[in-house]
């Protein structure tokens, strides 16, 4: 029971700060479960991260997989529970605060900010993935491809995470 307790104080902790969603605690995620608290290993992780990637619905299933991983059933609901639950009351109060600013330029720089700190965190997290996870001038490769077609294509993502998919088992990469 004490794991339980460990996994649900560090997930809440991460919820707190989880501006832009999981993905943009990512790094800090895979530190605690894999290197940390060696809840999982590194293939492992990636095997879940794509999972929830692919997946509908929320970002944060990664961290679902990874609750159900370290104590099944219960332990995925734990861990949904602790990413969602600070996070949303905090929100819940923060968003009332704002709302109560009678400045509409004041709230709007909140708001900015806000968005600002969500994108920064996301790229920050994409970027430190990506260096963690790219071993090959071929993997860098991909990587700036992606980006490039995310960027100025409408391609949907799971074209190229399919050309990804692909490309790994073809062994390219």
């Amino acid at each position: 029971m004490s794991m339980l307790l460990s996994v649900f104080l560090k997930l809440s902790a991460f919820s707190l700060v989880a501006f832009g969603g999981v993905n943009a605690l990512l790094p800090e995620l895979l530190n605690l479960a894999v290197y940390q608290e060696h809840w999982i290993d590194l293939q492992t992780f990636s095997d879940y991260f794509a999972i929830a990637q692919a997946a509908p619905g929320p970002n944060f299933m990664t961290v679902t997989l990874l609750g159900w991983h370290i104590y099944g059933v219960l332990g995925a609901l734990l861990a949904t529970l602790a990413i969602s639950l600070p996070s949303s009351i905090l929100i819940y109060f923060l968003q009332r605060i704002i709302l109560g600013i009678r400045d509409p330029i004041k709230r709007k720089s909140i708001q900015y900010a806000a968005a600002a700190l969500a994108i920064g965190l996301v790229l920050s997290s994409a970027w430190q993935i990506a260096t963690q996870i790219n071993h090959s001038a071929a993997a860098y490769a991909l990587t700036l491809a992606t980006i490039g077609f995310t960027i100025f294509t409408r391609w949907h993502p799971l074209y190229l995470i399919a050309i990804g998919g692909a490309l790994g088992v073809l062994g390219f990469i």
